[in-house]
This record gives C-alpha cells, structure tokens and sequence, in this order.
C-alpha cells in the first residue's frame, strides 16, 4: 500500500472512526447470546439449539479474515470499509426482519461479512497512515471499545430483550452503521496496493472448505440431530481438504499461510494451543446465558448483568499480565493457567438454585481474569519468534484460529448439550445436562496445557516486551 499523507482533521477522527466500527463489532459478538431463548420463542425453536445464530457469524468472520488484506489492497481501503460497514449495517436489517430461524442466519452471515472486513482494513489503513512512533498510542485507543463493548453487550441485550423485543438488539446497529458510512466515504484514506498481489484462490477455497465442514459436522451432532454417518463424512472431507492444502501449500510461492510458519516452535505451540484452549472460552458467553435462562429461571436483564464479571475480571488482571508473565514465564503461566481455566469452567458444573449470587458472580469474575491472562499470554508467545517476513502472515493466521476456535467451542458445546438432553426434558434433567457438558468444556480446556509443556522455558523466558489483546 502506498504511505497516506493525513491532514489534520483526518487525523484525528480516523482513530474515531476505527474505533467505532471495532465497537460495533465487539458490541453484536456479546449483545446476541443473552437474547437467544427470546429469540427462539419468537421463531418457534429450541432455546437449546440455537448455536447455528452464533455459529454463522464467527465462521464467517474466520473465512474471510485471511482475504482482507488482499482485497482492501485490490480495490482500496475507502471502498472496502464503506462497503463493510454498509453491509454490517444492512446484515443488522435484515436480522431484524427475520421470521425463520434459517432466515436469520442467512442474514447473519451477511452481517459477518462486513463485521470480518471492518476491523483488518482498519487496522491495515492504521498502519499505513500514521508513523510507528504513533503507532501504539492510536492502536490502544482503539483497543478501549473493544473492552467496554463485552462489558456493557450481554447487559444491554438482557435489558433490550425484556423490556423492548430481540429485534432491536439489531435495530441499534442502524444509526451508528449509518453515522460510520458518511465517516468513511469522508475521511477514510484511499490506500491501494502499487503492485497486482496474486491472491491463492484455490489455497482460500481448501482451507476455507475445510473450517466449513468440520464445524458443520460439529454443529450437526448437536442442532441438526445429524446421523453419525454424515458427521464422519463431513469430518473425513474437511480433513482431506485441510491436507490437501498443507501439501500445496509447500510447493507454491505464495500460499495463503505458508507451513514455514510452523518452523518456529512457539509459532506451532501458539497456534494449536489457541485452537484447543479457546474451545472452553469460545462455549462461555454461549452456555452461561443459556443456563441462567433456560435452567435457573434468570430473566433476560438477570442473566445480562450476571456476566458484567467475566469482562471487569479480564480488565481488572489485564495491567497485571505483562509482570507476572515476565517473572514467571510463558510456560510456567500458560501451563498452571490452562489447567485452572479448565479446572474453573468445569466448577461450573456445580451451580444450581441454591447457589448464592455472590459465589457466582465471584466464580464468573475469577473465570474472567485467568481467561484474560491465557489471552494475552497466548497470542504473545504465538508471534514473539516470528520473523519481521512472516509476522503479518502470522497474525492474520492466529486471527483465523481466534474466530475458528471459539466457532467450534460453541459447536462443541451445542454438539454436548444436545446429545446430554433427552427429548422433553425439563427442570432438573436440564440442569444436568448442563453440568455434564462443563464438565467435558473445562476437560476439553484442561487438555490444551500438553501442548504448552513443549515450550522451550528459555526462549519462553525472552518474549517480555509484546502485548496483544
């Protein structure tokens, strides 16, 4: 892309303006998951097999995360993001308007389409337009709705579900998409790529074959009640797509990700630890509200503000991270970490109607700090021993694994609840399928810390001066 020159004014509200569009995104990822048995009243569906709303959405978001650099540099950042929040916003709509619970995933992946172009080319056009000296500041600027949007997300879904309709936690995204369109056609910088870049087409379609087909036969299990026979087939297909790709990608130029980014052993251990340890924390903001509303009796505001302290704990530990990484270690802290992550999201199987507000609420904000403190010490272990060539292919493959990850933690989760539940169960027979499926969430977590044992503790040691989310 070519340098932008930014006069003043421009300046100072792009920040505004990417800041907004990751707020809105942040925003929709939380706001959805307290409203879903309201939603599947309205649109005559189990409460218990609505994960495919959730699902549509991070899956998409996964897909096209690795084409948006390639397209934004094609076609130009100006019309990318104007045509990514336009699309968000028309995705908001036409959720809205839903009156079939296939309708409205077919509408969400419009929306994920726009949500999955809005924050990379922002980010991209960020990098681009100010010099690195400013760099941090204006990515920690940006960084601040992206907390504040989970903190304020499941309360105000909660809120807007019981005392408006569903509808609306939609309808909220029309205003603010259509103030962010008029910004970006105004004041977003036209970067262009100087040079024609070759997009790996057919590298896109095996990879992003394979995220698709797994996750469908996950899903499947558990929403579409699929025979056993058709998830093996979907499984086997999606891993011989995903083979296939690992295979081409090794012979061509240019690969989509090149398997060379597995050379770097924290690079390896990074990646399929997110991938296996974000399982349990992609299923929370999907089962708690469920569990709250379905099993506890929680009204939808309750079950909101319920989990306000999973977000006040991942802000409260976030300045506390880079100190106790550094004394401790990457392996140490990931190790211990992931083991008491799965250890806490397991002790969830142990609330029920008795349980006082004031353990749960604890139990939750102390859920919020050690999954904050997995996040950051993850994704910074995962790019530290890159190379300054393989960092941005690097980042945009970890942001993949992000959204593929918590996609198949919902999944998986759907996958387990639906096959604990017996048909026509209620009362306790729900609260106990609930309480076997974290039990095998915070299993399924616990098991990622082999993965962290094969971190060398010297090169751990080294990686102290990177943050990440």
């Amino acid at each position: 892309m070519n340098q932008a020159v930014l006069d003043a004014r421009t300046a100072r509200v792009l920040p505004w303006l990417v800041a907004i569009a990751f707020f809105m995104q942040t925003l929709d990822g939380t706001i959805l998951n307290t409203a879903l048995p309201a939603m599947a009243r309205d649109l005559a569906e189990d409460p218990l097999r609505m994960q495919g709303v959730v699902i549509a959405y991070m899956l998409t978001v996964a897909l096209l995360i690795p084409a948006s650099g390639w397209v934004a540099d094609r076609f130009g950042s100006r019309r990318i993001f104007f045509s990514a929040i336009l699309l968000f916003t028309l995705g908001s709509l036409l959720c809205a308007m839903s009156t079939s619970f296939n309708q409205l995933v077919m509408s969400r992946v419009v929306q994920a389409i726009g949500g999955a172009l809005m924050l990379p080319v922002g980010r991209l056009v960020i990098l681009r337009a100010y010099p690195r000296s400013e760099f941090v500041r204006v990515m920690t600027f940006i960084a601040l709705p992206g907390m504040v949007g989970p903190l304020i997300g499941p309360t105000l879904g909660g809120w807007l579900v019981e005392y408006a309709s569903w509808h609306w936690i939609f309808l909220i995204n029309l205003p603010v998409g259509l103030i962010g369109c008029i910004a970006a056609f105004r004041f977003m910088p036209d970067l262009k790529s100087a040079e024609r870049m070759r997009f790996d087409t057919v590298g896109f379609l095996l990879f992003g074959g394979a995220m698709v087909l797994i996750t469908i036969a996950l899903e499947g299990l558990g929403e579409m009640q699929m025979p056993h026979a058709r998830v093996l087939l979907l499984v086997a297909v999606g891993s011989a797509c995903l083979a296939a790709y690992w295979l081409r990608a090794g012979h061509i130029d240019s690969p989509l990700f090149s398997p060379t980014l597995f050379h770097t052993r924290s690079f390896a251990v990074g990646i399929f630890g997110n991938l296996f340890a974000r399982l349990g924390s992609g299923a929370l903001p999907f089962l708690l509200p469920l569990l709250l509303q379905i099993a506890l009796g929680y009204s939808p505001a309750q079950a909101g503000m319920s989990m306000i302290p999973l977000a006040l704990g991942a802000m409260f530990i976030k300045p506390l991270a880079k100190p106790l990484i550094d004394r401790l270690g990457y392996r140490r802290i990931l190790i211990g970490n992931t083991l008491l992550l799965g250890t806490l999201i397991a002790s969830l199987a142990t609330i029920d109607g008795q349980t006082p507000t004031v353990l749960l609420l604890a139990q939750l904000s102390l859920i919020g700090m050690v999954n904050s403190m997995q996040f950051t010490a993850m994704n910074t272990v995962t790019l530290v021993g890159l190379s300054n060539q393989n960092a941005s292919s690097g980042n945009s493959l970890l942001s993949v694994v992000v959204q593929l990850s918590m996609s198949l933690g919902v999944a998986s989760a759907g996958a387990l609840l639906g096959g604990f539940t017996v048909p026509g169960a209620n009362g306790a027979a729900v609260l106990e399928a609930f309480h076997l499926t974290f039990l095998c969430i915070g299993a399924m977590s616990m098991l990622a810390a082999s993965l962290f044992f094969q971190l060398d503790s010297k090169q751990a040691m080294v990686a102290r001066h990177i943050d990440t989310e």
